[in-house]
């Protein structure tokens, strides 16, 4: 019998799976070779095809009890396996023996959602028990909630647009790369003062398995810091320290898949059907190849399929990514519930905002692409009302790698919102692929799409992350405006690794799949920008040229909407870390390319005139001068502009007075599309930002709007990036 029959499939396709186990001794002997060797595979992406990330369990009463069934039903080495993994804080375990007492606050603000969290559960499970555990595991965490916290909450309930404000800015780096642990980076809080940090996102630092846990997205504890990092309270004595600098810290939430060494796959494995249930669990392949008929594969050259085999649980599990990354049942409400009470006690140590990791692909229907689904936008929004209910100081970041089309439903509506905001990934790609052609067309293009977006669609810009570029970009624009789009990606990733003539680039490919000639690129901004090959050769000229490419891509990032977050390093101009080819854990995987020890000797001459580093962070200083301005206030209006140069993007800011799409007044002449709106009162001001993405000198011309501004004529240097007040 299928473990997951209850809560995924009918009933007649799972005795058809049923039907044919007995087939499955005969089969399973060579995908078991295809599994294992996939399980060599350590890496992971989470680029412009797709992502995915996991979940862990919970404190409530019922999750407490249903531990207890698993410890009898499962071995003794799981049973010993589940105990020691229940382990969490002094704080935290105190708090699940302590019956909670209500909070005066957090009940009014439960009254406000109730009967709608109540709707959206009860769609999804029709089990009253259910929605009762997830209520009482809301009531524990608000009684557990810290003091200052609290405080914190009510602050943020009176500026709900905190997240949105022009001096914003950001910064998201690995902590043993950076400074070794929690602690250490404690130490090194004044560094990020030094840059006017209001934003740190820490990338996964949660108990993971080691060397295979995809860069910290395996995870096996939900709960506690991983040991090579810290402690729960270096956690939270980090989170204070942040606060006290007025920088607040975003921290990844994996909802998709837990790592195969997590408590609950653990005790799946040893054959306990309670958590098989809690994954995609089948005694053959009836079910996973009708998921795999309509299903696309995140990684067909390096982890085919959506399914592996395991031997010691002898069925098939599902796993979207990597062998070892096993996708959750989110139809089974004791996920949701688990998953949930994890999030309330990381809020509860001080994490401010959440990045939910491939969030699109967190429900899986048969029959549909498992992407994007209905279902996954009503789990959003529960999340969203735990959130504010519990800690409204926490906001959401979404991680969706989907078309532009798709992104509007991540954010819901001003009646029922979802996530706050979401990665810019799509710009992030746009802007590359502008620099490698030194035409901004589709650029434009993209912008005038997320601009034309409503409202309360906010995001976070970047040039780079932990992760690679993935060439996703607009087929049917490039269509439109004369650009094969198969040639136009191999181009971009070959201009990348340096294998294009006249490129000045040093980077790595990653996930070349010789089938679809798809490929991602790897690399720092530094290097991407030419600025290791102009060190390399000793090339002045080109050095100096590589930094303004640099400071371009920067300025042209941070004028957009939304605020900009650096790749830890890119303040110092870090070039690539080609030493993880002698490291036998991490040669496998090129994103380490990008992913190296901080270099503190590099920065140490961040002071020093007449240095690449100080060069480099006056640069960064100057992202944040240009947006100490108006026009960056949330509610500006943004358009881009017609340059009549395709090798120049213009984009205009403008707050106070008139401006189009306010009533009664009429588009504007030359505009493409905009963000915002400051209505008819207030100061105003227009400012305009042009970034030309090519090493020749550029000539534009921008017509006039009558609620804009005037008509101009500019000449740009070649990469310059200049603001221009009307």
């Amino acid at each position: 019998m299928t473990s997951a029959s209850s809560t995924v499939e009918t009933a007649s396709a799972e005795s058809a799976s049923a039907a044919s186990a007995s087939a499955q001794s005969k089969t399973a002997p060579a995908k078991a070779t295809v599994s294992a060797t996939r399980a060599t595979k350590t890496t992971r992406t989470k680029s412009a095809s797709s992502t995915g990330t996991a979940s862990r369990t919970t404190r409530t009463k019922s999750a407490t009890a249903t531990r207890r069934t698993a410890a009898k039903s499962t071995s003794a080495k799981s049973a010993k396996s589940a105990k020691s993994a229940k382990s969490t804080t002094a704080t935290k375990s105190a708090a699940a023996t302590r019956p909670a007492k209500p909070d005066a606050i957090f009940q009014v603000r439960l009254d406000r959602h109730r009967e709608e969290l109540e709707r959206l559960v009860m769609s999804l499970y029709h089990d009253r028990a259910a929605y009762d555990q997830l209520v009482d595991a809301m009531t524990a965490a608000a009684a557990a909630r810290p003091k200052d916290l609290r405080q914190l909450d009510v602050a943020r309930e009176a500026d709900p647009e905190w997240y949105k404000r022009g001096d914003m800015f950001g910064m998201t780096m690995y902590t043993d790369l950076f400074a070794g642990d929690l602690k250490q980076l404690a130490a090194k809080i004044p560094y990020l003062k030094e840059q006017k940090l209001t934003y740190l996102h820490l990338m996964p630092l949660l108990q993971m398995p080691h060397p295979n846990n995809d860069g910290g997205y395996a995870v096996e504890d939900f709960d506690n810091v991983d040991p090579s990092l810290g402690t729960n309270e270096d956690l939270a004595n980090l989170t204070k320290k942040l606060r006290k600098a007025g920088i607040s810290l975003c921290l990844d939430f994996v909802m998709n898949h837990t790592a195969s060494t997590h408590r609950w796959a653990k005790a799946a494995q040893a054959g306990d059907p309670e958590y098989q249930d809690y994954y995609f669990c089948y005694d053959d392949r009836t079910i996973p190849d009708q998921y795999d008929a309509v299903v696309p594969q995140v990684f067909p050259g390096s982890a085919p399929g959506n399914f592996t085999w395991n031997e010691q649980m002898h069925k098939w599990v599902m796993t979207q990514f990597y062998p070892f990354q096993w996708d959750l049942n989110y139809r089974n409400p004791k996920v949701l519930v688990a998953m949930m009470s994890s999030v309330m006690h990381l809020a509860n140590l001080g994490v401010e905002v959440f990045r939910i990791d491939a969030v699109p692909y967190i429900w899986k229907e048969l029959g549909t692409n498992c992407r994007n689904l209905p279902t996954v936008h009503t789990i959003v929004r529960i999340l969203r009302i735990i959130l504010e209910c519990v800690c409204p100081a926490v906001v959401l970041k979404g991680e969706v790698v989907m078309a532009p089309k798709e992104l509007a439903a991540y954010f819901g509506t001003p009646e029922a919102p979802e996530c706050h905001m979401l990665y810019n990934v799509s710009i992030m790609v746009n802007l590359w692929s502008a620099l490698a052609s030194r035409d901004v067309r589709l650029l434009k293009a993209q912008i005038d799409k997320l601009n034309a977006l409503p409202e309360n669609c906010w995001f976070v810009n970047y040039l780079r992350c932990h992760d690679d570029i993935g060439w996703g970009l607009d087929e049917d624009v490039e269509r439109y405006i004369g650009i094969d789009p198969l040639l136009h990606k191999e181009f971009l990733y070959h201009f990348y690794e340096g294998a294009v003539p006249g490129s000045w680039s040093m980077g790595e490919l990653y996930n070349y799949d010789e089938a679809t000639r798809d490929a991602r690129s790897c690399g720092t901004t530094a290097s991407l920008c030419g600025i290791e090959k102009a060190i390399i050769t000793h090339d002045k000229p080109k050095l100096e040229q590589a930094v303004k490419r640099d400071l371009l891509m920067h300025r042209a990032m941070a004028f957009l909407r939304g605020f900009p977050m650096l790749n830890c390093g890119d303040e110092i101009a870090q070039l690539n870390g080609w030493d993880y080819k002698e490291d036998p854990d991490r040669v496998e995987d090129s994103r380490n390319l990008h992913r190296s020890k901080f270099d503190w000797s590099a920065a140490a001459l961040r002071k020093k005139p007449g240095t690449l580093q100080h060069e480099l962070w006056e640069g960064m200083e100057g992202l944040r001068e240009m947006r100490d301005d108006p026009c960056f206030a949330p509610d500006a209006w943004v358009s881009t502009w017609d340059t009549f140069n395709d090798s120049v993007l213009a984009v205009v800011r403008k707050v106070g007075g008139a401006v189009p799409g306010a009533d009664g007044v009429a588009g504007s002449a030359g505009g493409a599309g905009g963000a915002g709106s400051t209505g008819l009162a207030g100061d105003e001001r227009t400012i305009v930002g042009l970034f030309n993405f090519s090493e020749h000198p550029q000539h534009v011309h921008l017509n006039g709007s009558q609620y804009i501004m005037n008509s101009m004529d500019a000449d740009l240097e070649p990469y310059e990036g200049r603001v221009v007040v009307r």
